[in-house]
């Protein structure tokens, strides 16, 4: 058997990717956070499977649920939100399932950010004005942050910045990005991107905070802070340039 942690998309059902549905279609195991992955997933799975909710379960809970899927030899889909290489806590899971002797493999999915910069209809890396993205998040009490990850030391970068967790701290966020990007610099926030509640303001580091309360947002959101989210004057890229060389083979 394998465990398949499957990226499950931002929100929209259909942003699975045709790898990640095929493979929960085939589990006869489906262990999913019910508080994020969207229930219509859950149709694509067999009409026996066994369905797991792991959001009131701990780690240990959770891969011992893995465990007796291989003792029973049958595959589990782990379901997990946005995309598996970011803030999805799989590095855990791998590390007890390595420990346990038991295979796994992962589907990749939407992350939550290229989500929103689609609902934001914005190219996130823009030629002359910002070609780094940096996606990241404050820390908490739960999970400090490593040595020079902080807001303000990455704020240094001018870098085009993508905080995910972050919306219940937005004056955290303004006050330590304001002395290197200035009250003006453009600032979104997507929430529930590709749900059919989505929600996006947008705004600068003066105005954005007032506007994340006056929604009441504190969960499910991604802010993003950067030049480029502004950027209309930029020279076009060299990639379809006409001065660049090209060979025909």
């Amino acid at each position: 058997m394998t465990v398949y942690f499957i990226g499950a998309g931002p929100g929209a059902a259909d942003l699975i990717t045709v790898r990640g549905a095929r493979t929960l279609a085939a589990a006869p195991v489906c262990l999913y956070a019910g508080s994020l992955v969207p229930r219509e997933l859950l149709a694509e799975c067999p009409a026996d499977a066994r369905l797991v909710d792991t959001s009131q379960l701990n780690l240990d809970e959770i891969v011992a649920e893995c465990v007796r899927a291989h003792e029973a030899g049958q595959d589990v889909a782990r379901l997990h939100s946005g995309d598996p290489s970011i803030f999805s806590a799989v590095a855990e899971q791998m590390r007890r399932l390595d420990a346990a002797g038991i295979p796994y493999e992962v589907v990749p999915g939407v992350p939550a950010f290229a989500a929103a910069a689609a609902a934001l209809k914005r190219e996130l890396t823009v030629p002359t004005v910002g070609q780094t993205v940096i996606l990241t998040r404050i820390a908490q009490q739960a999970t400090p942050m490593p040595p020079g990850e902080d807001l303000a030391t990455l704020g240094r970068s001018g870098a085009l910045l993508v905080l995910h967790l972050a919306t219940r701290y937005v004056d955290r966020v303004v006050d330590e990005l304001l002395p290197h990007y200035g009250a003006e610099c453009p600032v979104a926030v997507v929430a529930m991107a590709s749900r059919p509640d989505e929600l996006i303001l947008r705004g600068t580091l003066a105005d954005i905070a007032a506007q994340v309360k006056g929604a009441g947002l504190v969960r499910t959101a991604v802010i993003v802070v950067g030049r480029t989210l502004g950027a209309e004057q930029f020279r076009d890229s060299h990639l379809y340039s006409p001065e660049r060389e090209r060979h025909v083979c």
